[in-house]
């Protein structure tokens, strides 16, 4: 078999993929057990989940109380829990490493990446609350977050209003005020995944803070009050082309209950820490769905035949797979590099250390390039497979609407230009990160892309911003590439 076939042979299952890139994984045994589960009976179960749509709400019970209970196809527990037990959560705290809780979101991604988004924020919720909640807050709510059976409770995170996502500062309009018990927050979240999750982390404005990100601070949600009633609300779940599955809606917060996370005046570095979290998430699952697609695609370029001969073995097709393959070990190696740096770092607390902020600029150039790489790898797919691509019966046009999120989610692809941007400004992270590449990128290459990043850095402003995704892109490809080389480990 050739070298060019033994690649293609590791697309067929997450594990493979994994160890030709990692070599060791972490709790071989437990992934293996994922793995055969989700190929005997997960595929099945998420197909009918996809095709179900939506969960809905029921908000009043039979004797007119609101309840807000969000209604799931009983098999989406089934799914859910799972992950929850083998410890997408538990394990990064219990084992003080991330990488465990990365290599199960890719093994479960390749099968269902929308199911990961209730793992990313439930995570994004136990973590600032292990590192910031008071030992009070952490003895109530800490271990619920970390049960190792279907007890576990959910997290959120809601940052997101009806204005937008991206400036924060002025588009969070919820406003925290002070009580007898602690803190009451009012306002809207527009954008609030997994709503009905027992706890969630917010964003809001102490009263009489300062206008901007300055002024925003951290809060814990509970889903009931201390008296037993609800806490927040919901006011609908929205109609997405994909994550059909996990409930995203519009939840009101009427004074409701909330517990700062550490200092007011240090909230946009937590609200960071846990949009950090989620953008390595997002690449994992990009890199996860994008093999997913070219597994489906080899299968049936393995079976159909075109022309006399299986399509596969025709030469335009074979070259196409050779490259995205080659684009997927590079997407792969930016964003394990993104898991390994964060790794690194995500105990620290601000002031962070010159490797925080290369983390930062790395976790940006991977959760713009690996998206990038996803959509498009979806979409080459669905052509693979021709008009049978676009039908919603074989499954394939599933992971263009899936990667179409990932785009989104957590911060657009603008968003990750200009906060990359920043960092290489404000931190010059880019230094660090040529210096990193120094051994293992062409030498020509790495002084024509320092010199294109210093000139762009010192362009005016609006020249600057209007310039910066074409460097951004060379600059996350280059990496990538450069990455690649480090991999197999």
């Amino acid at each position: 078999m050739s070298e060019f076939s033994t690649s293609l042979e590791t697309l067929r299952n997450p594990l493979s993929f994994l160890r030709s890139r990692l070599g060791e994984i972490s709790h071989p045994d437990l992934l293996e057990a994922e793995q055969a589960w989700w190929k005997s009976e997960g595929v099945g179960i998420s197909e009918v989940i996809d095709r179900a749509g939506t969960p809905w709400v029921r908000m009043f019970d039979r004797f007119g109380k609101r309840v807000d209970e969000i209604l799931y196809p009983r098999e989406y527990w089934t799914i859910l829990k799972r992950g929850y037990r083998a410890g997408v959560v538990w394990r990064a705290l219990e084992e003080k490493s991330l990488i465990p809780t990365y290599q199960l979101m890719h093994t479960i991604s390749f099968y269902d990446p929308g199911v990961c988004c209730p793992y990313t924020v439930s995570l994004g919720t136990a973590v600032p609350l292990a590192k910031y909640g008071s030992a009070e807050l952490q003895a109530r709510f800490l271990a619920q977050l970390l049960r190792k059976d279907d007890s576990v409770w959910q997290g959120a995170t809601w940052m997101t209003e009806i204005e937008g996502g991206s400036d924060l500062g002025s588009a969070v309009k919820t406003v925290a005020r002070r009580s007898a018990d602690g803190w009451l927050l009012t306002g809207e979240k527009y954008f609030t995944s997994n709503a009905g999750a027992e706890l969630a982390v917010a964003a809001a404005h102490p009263e009489g803070a300062a206008a901007g990100v300055r002024g925003l601070a951290l809060y814990l949600v509970p889903r009931y009050r201390k008296n037993g009633g609800l806490n927040y609300f919901i006011r609908r779940l929205k109609d997405k082309i994909a994550t059909r599955s996990v409930p995203t809606g519009e939840a009101e917060l009427r004074d409701s209950e909330g517990y700062l996370l550490g200092s007011a005046d240090a909230g946009i570095y937590l609200i960071l820490e846990v949009l950090n979290l989620s953008r390595v998430a997002n690449s994992v699952v990009s890199v996860a769905l994008a093999q997913r697609a070219m597994a489906d695609a080899l299968e049936y370029a393995e079976g159909r035949s075109a022309f006399g001969k299986k399509i596969i073995e025709h030469a335009l097709l074979r070259k196409q797979f050779a490259e995205r393959l080659e684009g997927l070990k590079a997407a792969f190696a930016l964003a394990w590099e993104a898991v390994r740096l964060l790794n690194d770092v995500w105990m620290e607390k601000p002031p962070y250390s010159e490797r925080y902020h290369l983390f930062r600029l790395v976790a940006h150039l991977a959760k713009y390039w690996t998206a990038e790489f996803a959509v498009g790898t979806a979409k080459w797919a669905m052509e693979v497979h021709g008009g049978l691509g676009t039908l919603a019966e074989f499954g394939v046009e599933r992971w263009l609407r899936e990667a179409m999120i990932l785009a989104i989610w957590e911060g657009t692809s603008h968003r990750q230009i200009l906060d990359g941007l920043e960092v290489m400004e404000r931190k010059q992270a880019h230094k660090t990160l040529f210096a990193q590449l120094e051994e293992i990128a062409p030498g020509k290459e790495l002084k024509e892309i320092e010199s294109d990043v210093e000139k762009l850095l010192k362009l005016p402003a609006d020249e600057k911003e209007a310039q910066a995704e074409m460097i951004f892109r060379r600059l996350a490809v280059f990496a990538a590439e450069g990455l690649s080389k480090k991999y197999p480990q």
